[in-house]
């Protein structure tokens, strides 16, 4: 594995960042290498539990030594979280944020800092089980000892892309951000079209969540595009056939475009209202 960063620091540990705290942990990450803080004491009390080296309530002196900065916090809240550490960043520290919508120039700004190393991460809730997908984009001052770092740190969560283009992390919000949701949707559809059909609501679930992690599974592993796989399990005329006509009767991709669209218009949105 590429060198982690000797020392990490969080502001906000809500679910992303307990994600990563954990993958780290698990990983072999040291827990006094680490820092956090929260507003919270119930997560104050979690990242105690985990045995995080450094826990608080506010952003501090305690990230002189942080060689790694994450802002795992909502976007709304992100100007406190950058007024409480803007002051106490080590000169070779490098920040990612993982907040939707705030661009690489809305942080230094608000940092106070136009030559600071920043990475924005988009991951997505997966993380929580170790099958994630983080889209990654660096600023020009990110070194490349850096990069390797943060995809070290976000590896231990699931899969890591590099972007080129900054605004390349809205399509990402719109792929894999807000991806999680559109399956999760789709399965509540298929578990009520199945009890309408006569099952219970357990053998409805059970069938649905195995269907849609075998499909995961074969489409990660197989050297077949998921054009093909479908082609594969499809029958002219039979079952499988007549409900895909019927889903493209009402034009399913259409509606996945557009859905996706909209996740990305919102995103641009964001950028404005607190970038």
């Amino acid at each position: 594995m590429t060198q982690l960063p000797e020392t990490i620091g969080f502001v906000g540990a809500g679910n992303m960042a307990s994600a990563i705290i954990g993958g780290l942990l698990k990983a072999g990450y040291a827990p006094e290498r680490l820092c956090a803080v929260d507003p919270s004491e119930a997560a104050q009390t979690k990242l105690q539990t985990l045995g995080v080296g450094e826990v608080g309530g506010q952003p501090g002196p305690r990230f002189q030594n942080s060689e790694l900065v994450i802002l795992a916090v909502k976007p709304q809240y992100m100007h406190a979280a950058t007024e409480g550490i803007k002051e106490h960043l080590s000169s070779k520290a490098v920040v990612m944020s993982v907040a939707a919508g705030i661009s690489v120039d809305g942080l230094k700004k608000q940092l106070t800092n136009a030559a600071l190393p920043v990475v924005r991460c988009m991951p997505n809730t997966p993380a929580l089980v170790g099958a994630g997908a983080s889209g990654l984009f660096a600023s020009p001052e990110v070194t490349a000892h850096q990069r390797a770092g943060i995809q070290a740190v976000m590896g231990v969560v699931g899969t890591t892309v590099w972007l080129k283009e900054e605004h390349q992390i809205d399509c990402v919000t719109a792929i894999s951000g807000s991806g999680p949701a559109y399956f999760f949707a789709f399965m509540e559809a298929m578990i009520a079209a199945g009890e309408k059909m006569g099952l219970d609501h357990e053998t409805a679930s059970q069938l649905t969540l195995q269907t849609a992690l075998g499909a995961a599974k074969l489409a990660t592993q197989s050297s077949d595009p998921v054009t093909e796989l479908r082609r594969n399990v499809t029958s002219p005329g039979g079952t499988t056939e007549r409900a895909l006509n019927s889903f493209n009767q009402d034009n399913l991709a259409a509606l996945v475009d557009r859905g996706m669209q909209a996740c990305l218009d919102r995103a641009q949105e964001m950028a404005k209202e607190f970038g």
